[in-house]
């Protein structure tokens, strides 16, 4: 299978992450969004809304939605709770991360790393920085009940959240004022198989 993706993204690293820890073989296929790659006829083809990541199965089928990749990757794996309600909690935290977590940290940190903080975005970073330390307080109060997100157990709520979480402080979110969550990303580094974001590029 290939994996089309840019390692500096979270949502793309997200799948990096998930196919590493479970030791899953495939090909990953570097794409420049800044220059425009996912915008090709040939792209398209295979994810008519142009993003990043997109899996594409040896059949030919593709697969696009960073937590759709993240959950079919894991299936049947220690990553997926076999209780119904954990499963369930586990999508809640995914659903949670690409509505008021990633809207926030994610696009601060686009504007300021990708784009270089241009003044003509910068009131736009400076309004996303409340949001993104509530989706981080939330997340804090969790880590202080538990060691991951949902229970004991690393799950692919861990990894959803794990992607852009690490590099919160590119957005400008400082994570010394979150030491659960700073265990909580130890915990998760520590893993076997492991890697980080700038790996496979």
């Amino acid at each position: 299978m290939k994996v089309y993706g840019d390692m500096k993204s979270g949502n793309c690293y997200k799948i990096a992450l998930t196919a590493a820890l479970l030791d899953i073989e495939h090909e990953w296929v570097s794409v420049d969004i800044m220059n425009n790659e996912t915008t090709t006829t040939e792209f398209l083809q295979k994810n008519p809304n142009g993003k990043v990541p997109l899996l594409e199965l040896d059949d030919g089928r593709c697969l696009s939605e960073s937590n759709a990749i993240v959950n079919y990757l894991a299936r049947d794996s220690a990553l997926i709770p076999e209780d119904a309600f954990a499963r369930a909690k586990t999508l809640e935290w995914q659903f949670f991360e690409q509505y008021s977590h990633e809207p926030y940290i994610a696009v601060a940190r686009f504007i300021a790393k990708y784009q270089g903080m241009p003044q003509a975005r910068k009131t736009e970073y400076e309004a996303k920085q409340p949001g993104g330390h509530k989706a981080l307080g939330i997340m804090e109060a969790q880590l202080k009940q538990s060691p991951y997100l949902v229970g004991d157990q690393l799950s692919v709520a861990d990894v959803s959240l794990y992607g852009y979480t690490h590099v919160a402080d590119e957005g400008g979110f400082d994570l010394a004022t979150y030491p659960a969550i700073q265990s909580w990303l130890s915990r998760i580094q520590a893993e076997p198989n492991y890697i980080a974001m700038t790996s496979g590029d």
